[in-house]
């Protein structure tokens, strides 16, 4: 009785330990399917449907908030200006968070296509890197259309960014020890640098010991 006692005790240790220890298990295979530049096993444990809407909003989000800041090119653009800016974040996130994107961004080490050059463009014009002064000047040029001023802004921003993103790729810094952390029962983040860029991966239990990406926070 006693030894069927400890034999049911080890077990239930053993499946504690498994259940509490499985997001860490998958934060390593991650680790390691990056570090071998497997984009397939990356982007398999992506919930694309839960990521792509969130980076979106995270988005959209910065750039109103970088419009509230500068009234007089918020009062030029109006209303055209921002929902420009918008639809062109919410097609570049279509495009760029995607199975094959990610995988061919894995396999390749970083090296920037036309999907990823639209997201770090769509990235940049959030979060303010965009020359204000030049803005201006194409609303001013273009008399209103807005559309003519986005894309010419978006145009130059991607040449920028595709130069800063070859050099982000080549010299940008991996965390060799990314923090790991239960945020809820069924939540785990992982978080660290990649390429340089600082980066919370939030992933969510599916079943017992399997768990999907589910949320990415951007710089």
């Amino acid at each position: 009785m006693k030894k069927l006692l400890a034999l049911v005790m080890l077990l239930v240790v053993i499946a504690v330990a498994v259940y509490g220890g499985s997001p860490y298990y998958t934060a390593y295979q991650l680790k390691n399917a990056y570090d071998a530049n497997d984009g397939a096993t990356i982007a398999a444990a992506i919930d694309f449907e839960q990521v792509r809407p969130s980076v979106q909003s995270q988005l959209t989000g910065k750039f109103a908030n970088t419009m509230t800041r500068y009234p007089l090119v918020a009062e030029l653009g109006g209303e055209p200006l921002q929902q420009a800016a918008n639809e062109f974040i919410t097609g570049a996130v279509d495009e760029a968070i995607t199975s094959q994107n990610i995988e061919r961004l894995i396999n390749t080490q970083g090296q920037a296509n036309t999907a990823t050059k639209e997201l770090a463009a769509a990235w940049a014009i959030a979060s303010n890197q965009v020359d204000l002064r030049l803005l201006i000047q194409d609303m001013i040029a273009q008399r209103g259309d807005i559309n003519a001023v986005i894309k010419n802004q978006i145009q130059q921003v991607m040449e920028k960014q595709a130069v800063e993103l070859e050099q982000q790729a080549a010299q940008g810094i991996d965390s060799n020890k990314p923090t790991l952390s239960y945020c809820g029962i069924d939540c785990f983040t992982i978080s660290g640098q990649v390429k340089g860029y600082p980066l919370i991966v939030e992933m969510q239990r599916e079943g017992l010991v399997n768990w999907k990406i589910v949320d990415v926070t951007l710089p």
